[in-house]
């Protein structure tokens, strides 16, 4: 038996509790070269409190641990790339919607959906940085892919102080970016700036409506919002900048023209974190290990335990945590 946090749904009623699980429950992989790790951190990730509170049709069957991150110990394998005593990491594959994820003490998953933890990374650090951090270095990877680099002018990280937006400031800043910084908690300056940010801007100066191009501002972008943030960052794009596009915080539309793109041949690169090939996934956990200072890293962690994970989820939601959620296993 093991403790899990277990979302169930009957009657159309959606229940979150932790719970103690038999193994026997873990998904059988028979043909896949399953892999059972015995999970030290997890995370609490925007996505994980959307299925945690039903918010959102995340979850795809019931009953589902969710957890879209983990970090742990190979324990059993029948893959062979996978030896007990391994440590690994996971992000994404949809584990936590339609495979049972990392807010338990087990998890059993293909061993193709595993990358080993990154020196000098620790378990619990690995969690800090999460599904956000690695999807944040996936984002600046595709900026310099498309050839952004900090003599081309400033860039501009939108939902800063979150999870995806806090990595982003630091990794850019660290390789020599003028960052600038957009929250919708201006009481997070100092922090932003600590990361490195050299501008902090109020949310709310490019939440409006604008005009289909505006005054030619930055030449990359992470953009976590979507929605109308989006479309003012776009219209603000140097020429030829680049867009790196990863969240909805601020809804699924895009209200924007195509002027950016066609007048000034601004890029929006898509950035999917959850299917990402595995040489993708390594890439940008190296340069994650290279980049990422943990003395840095560790003023964004907040530890909270499993029993936690529940109570907290509605606060992800509403924009009011900082930083990254480690779940203690």
């Amino acid at each position: 038996m093991f403790r899990g946090l277990l979302i169930d749904k009957q009657d159309g009623q959606q229940t979150a509790a932790v719970r103690m699980l038999d193994e026997a429950s873990l998904p059988s992989l028979p043909n896949e070269g399953e892999v059972t790790v015995r999970v030290a951190y997890s995370t609490l990730n925007y996505k994980d409190a959307l299925a945690i509170t039903g918010r959102s049709p995340v979850v795809r069957k019931f009953p589902m641990v969710p957890g879209i991150d983990f970090a742990g110990t190979v324990e059993s394998s029948t893959d062979p790339a996978w030896q007990p005593g391994a440590a690994v990491v996971l992000n994404g594959w949809g584990v936590g919607e339609g495979h049972w994820g990392g807010l338990a003490e087990r998890a059993r998953v293909p061993g193709r959906f595993l990358i080993p933890l990154q020196a000098p990374f620790t378990a619990r650090q690995a969690m800090g940085i999460g599904t956000a951090g690695y999807t944040a270095a996936l984002c600046v990877l595709a900026l310099e892919h498309h050839g952004v680099t900090p003599d081309k002018g400033p860039v501009v990280v939108t939902g800063a102080a979150g999870g995806v937006g806090s990595v982003a400031v630091a990794l850019l800043a660290k390789a020599g970016y003028e960052v600038a910084a957009v929250t919708g908690r201006v009481q997070e300056a100092d922090f932003l700036t600590r990361l490195g940010a050299r501008h902090v801007i109020d949310r709310a100066e490019i939440s409006q409506p604008g005009r289909p191009l505006e005054k030619e501002r930055w030449a990359g972008a992470v953009d976590v919002a979507g929605g109308q943030v989006l479309a003012n960052v776009c219209a603000a794009m140097r020429y030829r900048g680049v867009v790196a596009a990863c969240g909805l915080a601020a809804g699924m539309g895009f209200p924007a023209t195509v002027a950016p793109f066609i007048l000034r041949g601004v890029t929006l690169a898509g950035i999917d974190s959850v299917m990402a090939p595995t040489a993708d996934r390594l890439q940008a956990w190296q340069r994650l290990a290279t980049d990422l200072d943990t003395a840095v890293l560790e003023t964004l962690l907040h530890d909270i335990t499993l029993d936690d994970a529940i109570a907290i989820a509605p606060a992800l939601l509403a924009g009011q945590v900082r930083g990254r959620l480690v779940v203690r296993v």
